[in-house]
C-alpha cells in the first residue's frame, strides 16, 4: 500500500524530483559532473545567504554534523540541547573525543541567548552546536539572537543545524556569522535521504586546516580542494544531485520570498485547525517551528490507532510523537511541495480518523 507522509521528514517527494533521478549516470570525474555540480553553487548560494561555497556530501546530514566536530573542536565545544537530537549531538562528541559540555533545556523550550552568553563567558571554549529547529519537539530557537551573541565570541567556530528549516525561512548565513551551515535532502527540500548540504566559512576551513584527526570522508579541505575542480572528495550520490538540479529549478520558478510565505501560511493553517480541536501546543509559545507543528496530546487520544486509520483508510500518516514524547505530542509536517489544497485534504483526514479514534487508556 502507498500512502503520503506528513511526518517531519523524510517527506512525500514529486513525480517530477523522481524523474530527475533516473536519468543516466555520469563519471563523477568527468567534465559533465563538473558543469553539474558548478550549476548549482548559486542558487544554492543564494538559499543559503552566503558568498561561500555549498559542498554536497553523500551522507545525512549527521555525517557532517559529526564531521565538523572533528573539524573544528581544538579544546572544548558547548551542545546546546533541546531536544532529542540536539541531545545526540553531545552524544556524538563525547563518542568522537571531544571534550563537551550540556547546556541542556526542556525538551520545546527554545535555547536561551543569556544562558548561551553566560556559559561562553566562561572561557575555553572553541565551538558551538546549535540545532535551529529541534524537530523531536517542533522548537524552533531565535538563531538571530543566538547569533549575536556567539559573534561576541571570535574564538567560537559555530556549527548550526539547519536540517528541517532550510529553505522553508530565511537564513542568512554570512549576515548571522554562522561558521558551518549544514542541512539535508529529506526535509523542506522535499527530496529523498542520503545528501547533506554544508557551507563552510573561511575562519572554519582556516581552524580545520590546523586540526588534527579530522580524518578524511567529512574533512573540509578535502571538500574545498575538491570544490575548486567542481568535484566531491569522494564518489558522490549522483541521483541525489540530479534531483536538487530539479529541485532547485522549482523554488527558482516558485521564487523564494513565495516559497517562505507559504511555508509560513500553511503552518498556521494547521496550527490553527489542530488547536481549534482543544489541543495544546508542545513548545513554548512562540518558538514553534515553521515547517511543523507539534502539539501535546492534551485531549489523551490513542495517537497509535489514529495512525493506524489515516493509514489504512486515508493513505496518509503523522508523527505519534519522538522518543520519551511518544503518545504525548504528535506532529503534523507542512514543508517541501505541500500547497493548500494537499493541506486542506490532509485536515479532513484528520478529523475523520480523529472521529474514529478512542482515547488512551490511562
Amino acid at each position: 500500500m502507498s500512502y503520503k507522509l506528513f511526518i517531519p521528514g523524510p517527506i512525500a517527494v514529486s513525480e517530477k524530483t523522481l524523474r530527475a533521478m533516473g536519468q543516466p549516470m555520469i563519471g563523477h570525474r568527468s567534465t559533465d559532473f563538473v558543469d553539474l555540480y558548478n550549476s548549482l553553487q548559486p542558487d544554492l548560494q543564494t538559499l543559503m545567504g552566503t558568498k561561500d561555497p555549498v559542498y554536497l556530501s553523500t551522507s545525512s546530514a549527521w555525517g557532517a554534523m559529526e564531521g565538523s566536530l572533528r573539524n573544528v573542536v581544538q579544546k572544548k565545544v558547548l551542545t546546546c540541547m533541546n531536544g532529542a537530537f540536539s541531545d545526540k549531538w553531545n552524544d556524538v562528541a563525547l563518542r568522537d573525543d571531544k571534550q563537551a559540555t550540556a547546556l541542556t533545556f526542556e525538551w520545546g523550550q527554545p535555547v536561551d541567548p543569556d544562558a548561551v552568553r553566560r556559559e561562553l563567558a566562561k572561557g575555553g571554549y572553541d565551538a558551538i552546536t546549535i540545532i535551529h529547529n529541534e524537530t523531536s519537539c517542533g522548537c524552533m530557537s531565535d538563531l538571530v539572537a543566538l547569533m549575536k551573541v556567539v559573534r561576541e565570541f571570535p574564538e567560537v567556530i559555530s556549527i548550526i543545524d539547519t536540517v528541517s528549516s532550510f529553505s522553508a525561512m530565511p537564513i542568512p548565513k554570512d549576515e548571522l556569522g554562522i561558521d558551518v551551515f549544514i542541512t539535508g535532502s529529506q526535509k523542506a527540500l522535499a527530496m529523498p535521504p542520503g545528501l547533506s548540504l554544508l557551507s563552510v566559512s573561511k575562519r572554519a576551513l582556516d581552524r580545520a586546516a590546523q586540526t588534527s584527526g579530522r580524518g578524511y570522508y567529512f574533512d573540509f579541505v578535502e571538500f574545498q580542494k575538491n570544490h575548486e575542480n567542481g568535484m566531491t572528495p569522494s564518489t558522490p550520490t549522483i541521483s541525489h544531485i540530479y534531483a536538487l538540479q530539479s529541485k532547485l529549478e522549482d523554488i527558482r520558478a516558485e521564487g523564494i520570498p513565495a516559497r517562505h510565505a507559504r511555508h509560513a501560511r500553511l503552518n498556521k493553517m494547521v496550527r490553527d485547525h489542530v488547536l481549534a480541536k482543544g489541543f495544546k501546543m508542545f513548545p513554548k509559545d512562540g518558538y514553534g517551528s515553521i515547517t511543523l507543528n507539534c502539539f501535546a496530546n492534551t485531549l489523551n487520544y490513542d495517537l497509535g490507532a489514529l495512525n493506524k486509520t489515516l493509514k489504512s483508510k486515508h493513505q496518509l500518516v503523522i508523527d505519534g510523537g519522538y522518543g520519551k514524547l511518544k503518545g504525548k505530542t504528535f506532529r503534523i509536517s507542512n514543508m517541501g511541495d505541500e500547497t493548500g489544497a494537499t493541506m486542506a485534504a490532509m485536515l479532513n483526514s484528520f478529523d475523520a480518523a480523529l472521529a474514529e479514534t478512542p482515547k488512551a487508556a490511562v
